[in-house]
């Protein structure tokens, strides 16, 4: 058995990351539905693990202690993206769009919650099956998984990324033919016919030398970790005020603070391109070290209400795409925003945006979905849906 420590953690983190970028690569299907690099280079790990329990055997045991910071300095660099500025770029279509989600990501909640009830299990089961791994994805549903083991949810971080990986995969299969059906029962096209590809959403290139690259780099990078310093003293007071709470939220409040102040005065002069890319490592850590530690064989049992949940969950999700169709717009663009609607609440905003480029690939450009929809899945929805599942967790606790 091998006992690692919080360095070699890391490394074998690394190379379960990479693992899993070459399995992406190497089989069509797995890049297909966007199913997360360091998602599937632990679960191998888990799988290798779990054959090896099923044996009688202990693979290794691994130091997470870095495990929380990686993942508070992803969410903090996703407070760091919550612009007021660019949610007022699209006004009242963004607006209405969150307003929608968040609707559904309740209505998800209670669904789960149901399931979970009919099955002889406690209604936060539901939940954690419900927005906390669909609309929040594997990662949102790991932060939260040791408040859901304290509620009594055994098992919660190997319940979260079963329904997050299935509701990935039912993401992609079902988002784009439900907005192909939209778009060819109500006869929509594209006001821009002419235009095949989805808009440049590439970030910004930052020009100066190498040492302001340098300079900028490193101040992103030390105001995130004292965003994440000041956020720890945040969620101290909302926890001493009786809130139940994952370890980033204090983090990600005073990101999004410390953004708009940013973008109102100039103060700090943030990076967005560096702070996208310190989180998007980190995620990429916190997962295949999360996914590597994961015990699957704590799934026995619960197999029949997941599949129950997650077929309610996906017709559920289907029906709510026409509120959206009709919400925003009933045109082209509101087809295309209900496919990607599809895509980010059953799964993740990288499955939100393959299923819209698949489908402006072949019937025209949709420049207000590419506005609309990535803003509220990367970014606003995170927000909405961590208060949603924080009530539910302090309602049924």
């Amino acid at each position: 058995m091998l006992e690692l420590d919080t360095v070699q953690t890391l490394a074998l983190g690394g190379l379960a990351l990479f693992l899993g970028y070459g399995l992406c690569r190497a089989v069509p299907v797995l890049g297909r539905y966007n199913l997360p690099p360091p998602v599937v280079g632990g679960l191998v790990f888990a799988l290798l693990a779990t054959l090896a329990h099923a044996r009688g055997t202990t693979l290794y045991t691994l130091d997470t202690s870095l495990q929380t910071p990686l993942m508070v300095a992803f969410f903090t660099t996703l407070g760091f993206n919550a612009s007021l500025r660019l949610l007022r770029i699209s006004g009242r279509q963004v607006a209405l769009f969150l307003l929608l989600a968040t609707v559904l990501a309740v209505l998800q909640n209670l669904l789960g919650a149901a399931v979970a009830t009919a099955f002889g299990l406690p209604p936060l089961f539901g939940v954690l099956a419900g927005s906390t791994t669909l609309t929040g994805g594997p990662a949102t549903g790991l932060a939260f998984a040791p408040l859901f083991e304290a509620a009594g949810v055994q098992g919660a971080a190997t319940i979260a990324v079963a329904t997050a990986m299935s509701g990935i995969l039912l993401g992609g299969l079902i988002g784009a033919p439900l907005a192909t059906l939209m778009i060819r029962r109500h006869r929509l096209v594209s006001m821009q016919p002419g235009s095949r590809v989805a808009p440049d959403d590439a970030g910004p290139v930052e020009a100066g030398t190498e040492a302001q690259r340098e300079y900028r780099a490193l101040k992103s990078l030390v105001m995130i970790l004292l965003a994440m310093w000041l956020g720890g003293w945040v969620s101290g007071l909302l926890e001493g005020a009786g809130l139940t709470l994952p370890a980033y939220v204090g983090a990600m409040l005073v990101g999004a603070v410390v953004r708009n102040l940013d973008d109102r005065f100039g103060w700090f002069g943030l990076s967005v391109p560096t702070t996208d890319l310190v989180g998007n490592v980190s995620l990429s850590l916190f997962l295949a070290v999360a996914l590597m530690n994961l015990k699957l064989w704590e799934l026995a049992g619960l197999a029949a209400p997941l599949v129950v949940n997650l077929g309610l969950q996906a017709a559920l999700v289907a029906l709510f795409c026409l509120v959206v169709l009709r919400a925003m717009g009933r045109d082209y663009d509101a087809a295309v925003m209900s496919g990607g609607f599809y895509g980010f609440m059953m799964g993740t905003t990288a499955n939100a945006m393959a299923v819209m480029r698949a489908l402006v690939e072949r019937y025209g450009a949709a420049p207000r979905a590419f506005l609309v929809a990535p803003l509220v899945g990367a970014f606003f929805i995170d927000f909405t849906n961590a208060l949603l599942i924080t009530g539910f967790l302090n309602l049924w606790r």
